[in-house]
C-alpha cells in the first residue's frame, strides 16, 4: 500500500493531513501546496512526494531528494495574524519536528535557524515561505524534508548529512512517522496562534546546545561573532559579540 493509503487511517489529527495529496514525483513539495493553497486548500492541506527534482533548502539551495523512504512533506497553514507576528511559526514547527523525530529513540537537536542535526550531522530541514498583504497572512507553506531511512549522501553532503535510521540503527516506517509528525504539528501550531511566541522559544531552547558557545553566523553580508546568548520572542539569536548584545535574524551558523 502507498503512503496514501497508509497515512490517512493513522491520523489523530482535525485538520493536518486531512486533506491530503501523495504524489509520486514532482520538482518541489512547497510549489505543489503553493499552488494548491492559491486554489483553495483549506489549512491543513499536505502535499507529500516521493521523490522531488527541484526540492529546496534555504538560500536557494537542493534538498537531496531521491526515491524511496526518505519524507518529503509540505503544508498549507492559514493563521489569522498579521505578517509580523508570523515568524515564530518556524520555530513550532522545529519543536513539532524534534519531537517526532525523538519519538524514533534517537536525541535531536536544533541548529538555528531551521535544522535539526542528529549525531552532529544535518537529519531535517525546514523551509517556511509565506504569502502576506500588508495587514494578514494569506497562507504560509511549511516545507519539511527529512531523510529517514538514506544509508548513502552524495560525497559533498556524506560528511554531514545522516538519517533517523543511521542514527537510530533501524529503519523507520514512513507512515507512522508522518502521522506523528502532523499530530506534534497540529499541537505546537495550535499553542503558537493561541498563546503566542513565548512559549515556543522557551521550547525551542530546550532542543538547543549551541547557548553558551562561541558561534559565527554569516548572512552572505555580515558576518558576526561571540557567544549565543538567546533566542528572542521572533527568533532571533541573540549574540553577545565584543561586549554588545547583537540581534541576528537571519544567516546561518558556520
Amino acid at each position: 500500500m502507498s503512503l496514501d493509503g497508509e497515512l490517512p487511517p493513522l491520523l489523530r489529527t482535525r485538520r493536518i493531513g486531512r486533506a491530503l495529496r501523495f504524489l509520486p514525483s514532482c520538482a518541489s513539495t512547497n510549489d505543489e501546496a503553493a499552488a494548491w493553497a492559491r486554489a483553495g486548500a483549506p489549512s491543513g492541506a499536505v502535499v507529500i512526494a516521493d521523490q522531488q527534482s527541484r526540492g529546496r533548502g534555504r538560500f536557494g539551495r537542493t534538498w537531496h531528494s531521491p526515491p524511496g523512504d526518505d519524507l518529503y512533506f509540505s503544508t498549507v497553514l492559514r493563521p489569522s495574524l498579521p505578517p509580523r507576528a508570523a515568524p515564530p511559526l518556524t520555530l513550532a514547527v522545529a519543536v513539532a519536528l524534534a519531537e517526532a523525530v525523538a519519538s524514533q529513540g534517537v536525541e535531536p537537536e536544533l541548529k538555528w535557524p531551521n535544522d535539526l542535526l542528529l549525531d552532529g550531522k544535518k537529519a531535517a530541514g525546514i523551509l517556511t515561505e509565506m504569502v502576506a498583504t500588508v495587514e494578514r497572512v494569506e497562507f504560509v507553506v511549511v516545507g519539511i524534508g527529512v531523510n529517514l531511512n538514506a544509508r548513502h549522501f552524495p560525497d559533498e553532503l556524506s560528511a554531514r548529512a545522516t538519517s533517523i535510521a543511521l542514527a537510530a540503527g533501524r529503519p523507520v516506517e514512513r507512515a507512522p512517522f508522518c502521522a506523528e509528525l502532523c499530530a506534534r504539528l497540529e499541537d505546537w501550531y495550535e499553542r503558537f496562534v493561541d498563546g503566542g511566541a513565548r512559549p515556543i522559544a522557551d521550547a525551542w531552547k530546550r532542543h538547543a546546545r549551541l547557548f553558551g558557545k562561541p558561534i559565527a553566523v554569516d548572512n552572505g553580508r555580515a558576518r558576526v561573532q561571540g557567544v549565543a546568548e538567546d533566542l528572542d520572542e521572533e527568533g532571533a539569536l541573540l549574540v553577545r559579540s565584543d561586549g554588545k548584545l547583537v540581534r541576528v535574524v537571519a544567516g546561518e551558523i558556520a
